[in-house]
């Protein structure tokens, strides 16, 4: 016989147990401000954390959905300190309310921020699992999607690599930030063992580069990128390609290397005019159009610079690791000042398997080289010249070897470098 007050029972315990859920989730807050230092934390989060404590004292406020809130603002915030929290918050979030749509939502997308792949795969169907035949979550369909597609990448590349002794037999289940380096150096060792023409090695590349492709790109659009259209190396390619390209070197001063000789116009002439980091235009020198902008994140805070204003068709953010690159890449942007914004699989085009693969340069490449390297491998274009980099310190000498190896002509007058 059923005991009628069982149900009572238990229902009282979990009222008994929320206040302690509640307090464990505001010393996870004061952890995470704390460990902010001198850093201020984001605004939204700080914010979202205040009206949180501000709910818990309030008798008609209801605290999880402020707790939700403040795990909407972390993963937002980005970063392994705030997604920690946003996962911290989340676990607390299933264990008050257990068929919470939005807690298992925020649970998933925290595992998955943390490159927890799997575990986030299970808290994205137990979220669909909750909502009427799994509708009104094409996002969270898209992030299943996604992760199934990147365990496939992973199970073909095993396939390939069958012996006992493979490294890769071991990824599953591993956190991305551990695994995609495996893979990677795994990728490289096949590469430089046979050959980039033995057709098993062809193979295992392009299972690398989707998967690297699903690592770091999340298949939806980020409200952050300011109404950007991001676009990976099949979008550049199709944006460069047939197009005639100068890359113009900026110095110290207003021009840089073009003060004073008058090349505006013929840089203009070209189709897609390329700049580097912080510049300044004088139209009668350096040409009024910025058709790409590249720039290299440098420094333990990247995301702390300034905001790129600088209009441009393309901007494309080159820098490691990939948590530093997303936050930059958000803070920094400004809507409206570029149409297409590359993605995280073009952040570090040199020493990428699925694209140049090489480690041997050095970590703090010139931004110019970096971008050159990228549009010369993609090798669409009929025309790629560089203007005003022939004085000494505008490439690293490395560099600049590189370039003068595989120049077809040099027009000093005209302070020219043509690669086609």
């Amino acid at each position: 016989m059923t005991n009628p007050l069982a149900g009572l029972f238990r229902a009282r315990q979990k009222e008994a147990a929320r206040p302690a859920l509640f307090a464990r989730s505001t010393r996870l807050c004061g952890e995470y401000l704390a460990a902010q230092g001198a850093t201020p934390a984001p605004a939204r989060l700080t914010q979202a954390i205040g009206a949180f404590a501000v709910s818990l004292e309030t008798p008609s406020a209801d605290p999880f959905d402020a707790l939700l809130q403040v795990g909407e603002r972390a993963l937002e915030a980005g970063g392994d300190g705030a997604l920690r929290l946003a996962l911290g918050v989340a676990e607390t979030a299933t264990l008050i309310r257990q068929r919470s749509k939005g807690a298992w939502r925020l649970h998933g997308l925290a595992l998955d921020g943390l490159g927890r792949g799997e575990e986030a795969l299970e808290s994205y169907e137990r979220h669909l699992s909750l909502r009427q035949n799994g509708a009104g979550a094409p996002e969270i369909a898209r992030r299943v999607d996604t992760l199934r597609r990147r365990k496939a990448c992973l199970d073909a590349a095993i396939a390939l690599s069958p012996g006992a002794d493979s490294p890769l037999h071991g990824l599953h289940g591993r956190p991305t930030a551990s695994a995609a380096p495996e893979f990677a150096a795994h990728v490289r060792a096949r590469v430089a063992e046979h050959g980039i023409a033995d057709p098993g090695v062809r193979r295992l590349l392009k299972a690398y580069s989707t998967y690297r492709r699903l690592v770091e790109r999340t298949g939806t659009p980020d409200p952050l990128l300011g109404g950007s259209t991001p676009i990976g190396v099949s979008g550049l390619r199709r944006l460069v390609a047939g197009r005639t390209v100068c890359l113009v070197s900026h110095g110290g001063n207003a021009a840089g290397n073009t003060a004073g000789n008058g090349l505006g116009a013929e840089i203009d002439g070209y189709d897609l005019v390329v700049r580097c980091d912080s510049f300044r235009i004088r139209a009668e020198d350096t040409g009024e159009r910025t058709d790409l902008h590249a720039v290299s994140l440098r420094g333990e805070t990247p995301w702390n610079g300034p905001v790129w204003t600088e209009p441009a068709g393309i901007r494309l953010v080159f820098g490691d690791p990939a948590a530093g690159w997303r936050r930059a890449t958000r803070q920094r942007l400004v809507p409206g000042a570029q149409e297409h914004i590359g993605d995280a699989s073009l952040r570090r085009p040199l020493t990428d398997p699925a694209l140049l693969g090489e480690d041997s340069w050095e970590t703090a490449t010139t931004t110019a080289f970096t971008v050159l390297r990228l549009l010369d491998f993609l090798d669409v274009s009929p025309r790629l010249d560089l203007i005003g980099f022939g004085l000494p310190g505008r490439l690293r000498p490395r560099e600049a070897e590189w370039v003068m190896d595989r120049a077809t002509r040099v027009d000093d007058s005209k302070m020219r470098i043509a690669l086609r």
